[in-house]
């Protein structure tokens, strides 16, 4: 990699990844193999962005939205009850009373540091999430899925429902005793403002 050109520059310009010998730049590499739809737009916008403004000491809206989709990011595709439950943080009707639900429910991950830190999970690792469809699609079908629903005015706008991975049905075995949920430290209420700007992503981009 040429010294001196930012790496999202040289990614869009090359095609190809640099990657060091480490758990971060594998699980990198393997989402540009599953997801390469996707992650090129995500490129291609960081690059473009970058061109127009320079690098700074702060990324701007749109390359700091991409920057945490594409490090901490997941969709899930579930049943709209699911959906509507994670957006309003409503933990005890998304992670009890919906349990069932979850049988037909998908979480994919997109974010390569997120994979890097499952390596190794603790209870409070949070995954940043879109909605996607209410089917759960695989993988190729989803990449195509979030190359066209994607859109950088609404991603400057940061629309993630935070969802700590670990108290997704099947992910841990410490979450079969409901009380596992009681954290408060871990599982956190939302502000009003926060679950109708994430509910109104789900409305727009789920198929």
């Amino acid at each position: 990699m040429e010294k001196g050109v930012p790496y999202e520059q040289f990614v869009h310009a090359t095609g190809t990844v640099p990657t060091r010998d480490n758990l971060h730049d594998f699980f990198n590499g393997l989402i540009w193999l599953h997801y390469p739809q996707t992650k090129r737009l995500l490129n291609r916008w960081q690059a473009e962005a970058i061109a127009a403004q320079g690098i700074g000491a702060v990324r701007g809206p749109l390359r700091d939205a991409i920057t945490v989709f594409d490090e901490n990011g997941a969709v899930l595709m579930a049943p709209a009850a699911l959906q509507e439950a994670l957006a309003a943080r409503a933990w005890r009707r998304l992670f009890v009373d919906l349990r069932p639900l979850w049988k037909e429910a998908r979480l994919a991950i997109v974010g390569h540091a997120l994979l890097e830190q499952l390596a190794a999970p603790r209870k409070s690792l949070t995954a940043h999430v879109l909605m996607g469809p209410c089917t759960p699609a695989d993988t190729a079908v989803l990449d195509a899925w979030l190359a066209g629903a994607l859109d950088p005015a609404q991603l400057r706008e940061k629309p993630f429902a935070p969802l700590p991975v670990l108290g997704v049905p099947g992910w841990c075995a410490e979450n079969e005793n409901f009380c596992f949920y009681d954290d408060s430290s871990v599982f956190r209420s939302a502000r009003p403002a926060q679950s109708t700007q994430q509910g109104s992503l789900r409305a727009a981009t789920a198929a």
